[in-house]
Parts: C-alpha cells; sequence; structure tokens
C-alpha cells in the first residue's frame, strides 16, 4: 500500500524566517519516485514549488524559491521535507505533498510541476509570512 501520510510543521513566522515541512510516506517501495511540494493560495492554481527524483536524487525548484528552499528525502525515515530560509510574505499559502511512484528521472523532470501528473496528495499544512 502506497500512501502520503501527511504533512506538519506549518505555522506562522515573521519575514526572513524558516520553517521546516515534512511529510510522512508510507510505501513497500519507492525507489522510482516523483514527490514534490506544491503550494496554493485562495482563488489561483497550485503551484510546484521543489521535487526530488528518488532514484538518484535529482532535485528541482521554481524560480520563485531557488536557493531559499531546499527538498530532502529520508529513506531511512520514508520523510519527505522541505526547508524554507529566507521567507517573505509572498510565500504565505498552504502547502501539499505529493507523489508519483513507478516512474523515471527523465518523466520527472518534465514533469514535475505539473499537478494533474500527482496521484497522492497530502491534506496540506498552512503557512503564513508576516512582513
Amino acid at each position: 500500500q502506497v500512501q502520503l501520510v501527511g504533512e506538519s510543521g506549518g505555522g506562522s513566522v515573521q519575514a526572513g524566517g524558516s520553517l521546516r515541512l515534512p511529510c510522512g510516506v508510507s510505501a513497500r517501495t519507492a525507489d522510482r519516485a516523483c514527490m514534490a511540494w506544491f503550494r496554493q493560495v485562495p482563488g489561483r492554481g497550485r503551484e510546484g514549488v521543489a521535487a526530488i527524483y528518488s532514484g538518484d536524487g535529482s532535485t528541482y525548484y521554481s524560480d520563485s524559491v531557488k536557493g531559499r528552499f531546499t527538498i530532502n528525502r529520508d529513506i531511512a525515515e520514508n520523510t519527505l521535507t522541505l526547508q524554507m530560509n529566507s521567507l517573505k510574505p509572498e510565500d504565505t499559502a498552504m502547502y501539499y505533498c505529493a507523489a508519483n511512484y513507478g516512474t523515471t528521472r527523465s518523466r520527472c523532470s518534465r514533469e514535475w510541476n505539473s499537478d494533474y501528473w500527482y496521484t497522492y496528495w497530502g491534506q496540506g499544512t498552512q503557512v503564513t509570512v508576516s512582513p
């Protein structure tokens, strides 16, 4: 049974601060998984923030977070994390983890920021950054 067991770690922080979002992943086999973080603000679609391909650790980031956010997967703990530093008010959103299993790095590199491509989703955690 493959599933995401949800995000945590959201909260409120002042601009310039940091937050770490963990997402628990329960999987029998997850060595060919494309796992990602998306965010969404009311009235807008989900935006791909970062992704990682579990096969070789390749990572992908949106321009808006590159250099500030880091995505990691702890294989032993089956946890996907998003470390967010130098947070800005425009980072305020609901954050979701997502996964697609049994895929290739090539496909992950092309589809990572397409929300329709992912099969499994967490329930979301709110991040609020005040000026």
